[in-house]
């Protein structure tokens, strides 16, 4: 075998093995640096000349040298700072640096006459022997650049700082006043010149601050937009300018600030919440790192967004001894924030904080401000329909009852119109009860597993897992999770309005809450219809309801009666009769709003109730409904006789209204307020033909149809187009709340009226008389005394 190669060793790594060998035998020897001299600089002495100079120039001969105009002038400049050569002039030198310090020694060498006259020369030969006066400097990528504005008049230094104080305090005046968004950001300029500033050059300079604070704001807001995790300190800066307080149009920075992070947090916030877990002694990856962190900044940014929306709108949530004045600026600042976190909830309901925000705005629903209670209605209605998983509806429902709770029921009614925009359609308050006997079915159905073998329990729990699997794959538990939700809601908005029926009776918001029970009461409990009955009845047995509230209570019970309590004993006779007498109140004028609750009650009644109404009562509702038809306006009578054809299509009692010819068992009496006594079987229905003539299109074709019995074609048919749109359908399609008819009503002809001919005859007798009458005396009295006249000729 041949000699093994020894392994090379760099260069390096040899110098190193000498220099240990050398030092454990202590031959290695070590070199020492030594430490470099501090040349020591002595001050250069001070010569006396430039102490005399100096002491010169502060002396009693210079002062006698310059006018009293002169000393006046350079007083007012250096108490007003506004030439940048008194600027750099400081009375404490201690603190100067060496840099000053040697700017200061070229000044010095120059007497402070000549430095002055110099710079004063040249912005003179600069601006050909005008006045100059300074304005605000523009800020740009080289610096600050000074701007200079000419004028043409110049004044006195005196005059110019008394006017410019006068100014000074006026301003301060107006500031008390609330009127800072409105000034400009003068007064360094008036305190610079002292000069009077013209409304022009206010406007002027008040533009150019918002210029560049919106160019600020812009670039910051866009910047966050463009990469929001390298930019993320962006929003330290914008929410610093919801702050602003320097300038005079702080009002107006604000606002913009405020409108720019809500466009930016609703296009940067998820549609999930977002959970900061912090595991400990978990290593993970950079790329999640910087998610965390970024995630991080954007709540605690939103969060502090939020509390400072809080802080600016605590000015619309003043407590009733609160009497101190607020200005209408700072109103509508307060309106702005509500409306930011009232779209961040609409749009972000299922973030970080939303809870907060509704608890936060829901107090305003019984503001004052009318502007206020709607927007935040507005935003709680799309909430209650958009809302897709239940929670945030259930958490506000919840706030609400505490609310209403607390103020004893005086409050607004639109505190309690919201819950009319909840869409709830298959909730059944009865599942409790469905419960409990499951629970009992379970129960007995355990008794009978613990009889069971080990084998036959171990199939039970296999089947009982997959079925939970299969449920799971369906997304049935999510289901039953959302409709356990919706019976809570429910069950704490019929809580409200029971109370309400019991408690505050006679309150603002009764009327509200008939409406609510009127349309959810399909909904309640079976248990609860003939408490509700009886005391819906009482309400209207004490008279002191209005139209509004009497035909709610109305609806309400036809609702109920048209559900579960069908099979209840309750007569509805008397709230037939209540309907009955308050159709005729309604009509084209105040009362119009309640036509379209006088339709769906009618609607119940004559066409899904029709089993169980009687003739005689139904042909008193038909002939009391067309007179209806006449004091309604276009849309309104078109849903009324669209509800007449459909009773006549259905059945064929009411044609009788329809034969002139024939004649019942006495008269009809129209004053009546029953409709079993009125006699309506012996009228007809001679509206129609007043209808006939109607101004509108459709009315007349609907009328014909009627007359005509209702034909499918022919004479008296109606277009496809009608045929098929039902009552509600007519009413919606021809509302007239546009100021426009559909279809245009043509403008009526002019039609030449022909007058008759005059022929007439009159007997040789007649007309011997009446020449023989003497018109003059017949008259002279101002009236005719036809027996005295005929007499004296005789």
């Amino acid at each position: 075998m041949g000699k093994l190669r020894k392994p090379k060793i760099s260069k390096v790594k040899r110098n190193n093995q000498t220099k240990t060998k050398l030092s454990k035998q202590g031959k290695l020897k070590t070199r020492r640096h030594k430490p470099k001299k501090q040349a020591q600089k002595s001050a250069p002495p001070r010569p006396e000349k430039a102490e005399e100079e100096e002491e010169s120039d502060h002396g009693s001969d210079v002062m006698d040298m310059i006018d009293e105009d002169d000393l006046n002038f350079l007083n007012n400049a250096i108490s007003n700072k506004s030439y940048n050569l008194f600027k750099q002039i400081r009375l404490n030198k201690t603190d100067e640096g060496p840099s000053e310090r040697k700017k200061q020694k070229v000044e010095s060498s120059q007497p402070l006459e000549e430095l002055y006259e110099n710079n004063v020369t040249k912005i003179v030969e600069e601006t050909g022997g005008k006045s100059v006066r300074m304005l605000l400097p523009i800020k740009t990528q080289n610096g600050f650049i000074e701007k200079r504005v000419i004028e043409e008049d110049g004044e006195t230094s005196n005059e110019h700082g008394d006017e410019g104080n006068k100014s000074r305090e006026e301003s301060e005046e107006e500031d008390k006043e609330g009127n800072s968004d409105t000034e400009m950001d003068t007064h360094n300029d008036l305190q610079v010149t002292g000069k009077p500033v013209s409304t022009v050059e206010l406007v002027a300079c008040r533009e150019e601050i918002l210029r560049s604070k919106r160019f600020k704001i812009g670039i910051l807001s866009s910047g966050i937009l463009e990469n929001p995790e390298l930019k993320s300190g962006n929003f330290k800066v914008l929410l610093d300018m919801m702050d602003e307080r320097a300038s005079e149009v702080y009002i107006t920075i604000r606002k913009l600030a405020m409108v720019s992070l809500l466009e930016i947090f609703k296009d940067l916030l998820p549609s999930y919440s977002i959970l900061q877990v912090s595991p400990d002694g978990v290593k993970l990856k950079k790329e999640t790192l910087a998610l965390q962190n970024y995630e991080a900044t954007l709540l605690r940014s939103y969060k502090s967004y939020l509390q400072k929306l809080e802080k600016i709108s605590k000015v619309l949530r003043r407590k009733k001894g609160n009497t101190q004045s607020v200005n209408e600026r700072g109103m509508q600042l307060g309106e702005t924030a509500v409306s930011c976190m009232c779209e961040l909830l609409v749009i972000h309901p299922y973030f970080n904080f939303a809870a907060n925000i509704a608890n936060y705005i829901l107090p305003l629903l019984d503001n004052k401000r009318n502007s206020v209670r709607e927007r935040v209605a507005r935003c709680f209605s799309q909430i209650f329909k958009e809302d897709k998983r239940g929670q945030l509806s259930l958490t506000i429902v919840r706030k609400l009852n505490q609310y209403i709770k607390s103020r004893k029921h005086s409050v607004r009614s639109e505190v309690i119109a919201v819950l009319l925009a909840l869409r709830i359609k298959d909730v059944n308050l009865d599942k409790e009860k469905e419960d409990e006997t499951k629970q009992k079915k379970l129960m007995s159905h355990k008794q009978r597993v613990l009889a069971l073998s080990r084998r036959e329990r171990k199939k039970s729990k296999k089947l009982e897992q997959v079925e939970k699997e299969m449920l799971e794959t369906k997304a049935e538990e999510n289901k039953q999770a959302k409709h356990k939700t919706l019976t809570e809601i429910m069950s704490i908005v019929f809580t409200i309005y029971f109370r309400i029926l019991k408690q505050a009776p006679n309150s603002k918001v009764l009327s509200v809450c008939l409406e609510g029970l009127a349309k959810f009461a399909h909904c309640i409990n079976i248990d609860f219809y003939q408490d509700l009955v009886s005391a819906i009845d009482k309400l209207i047995e004490e008279g002191n309801l209005g139209l509004r509230e009497q035909l709610h209570c109305v609806q309400c019970i036809f609702t109920i009666l048209s559900g579960q309590a069908a099979a209840l004993n309750i007569d509805p006779y008397k709230f037939y009769v209540h309907l009955y007498k308050n159709i005729l109140k309604v009509h084209c004028g105040r009362t119009h709003s309640e036509t379209e609750t006088v339709l769906q009650t009618l609607l119940q009644i004559l066409i899904h109730q029709r089993r169980r109404i009687t003739q005689t009562r139904m042909i008193a509702f038909v002939k009391r409904i067309t007179t209806l038809a006449l004091q309604s306006q276009h849309n309104a009578t078109l849903g009324t006789l669209g509800i007449v054809k459909q009773v006549m299509q259905l059945g064929k009692a009411a044609h009788v209204l329809l034969d002139t010819d024939c004649a019942g068992d006495g008269h009809y009496q129209v004053e009546i307020e029953e409709p079993d006594y009125c006699n309506a079987h012996c009228t007809a229905l001679y509206e129609l033909v007043a209808l006939q003539r109607h101004y509108h299109s459709v009315v007349r074709q609907l009328a014909k149809n009627i007359a005509y019995t209702t034909p499918t074609s022919g004479e008296g048919s109606l277009t496809t187009e009608i045929a098929k749109l039902s009552p509600d359908e007519l009413y919606a399609e021809y509302d007239p709340a546009g100021v426009a008819f559909r279809p245009a009503v043509p403008v009526p002809k002019k039609i030449a009226v022909k007058r008759a001919p005059i022929n007439y005859s009159m007997s040789p007798k007649l007309e011997e008389y009446v020449n023989t009458v003497d018109i003059d005396n017949v008259f002279a009295d101002g009236h005719v005394d036809f027996y005295e006249a005929c007499k004296s000729n005789l």
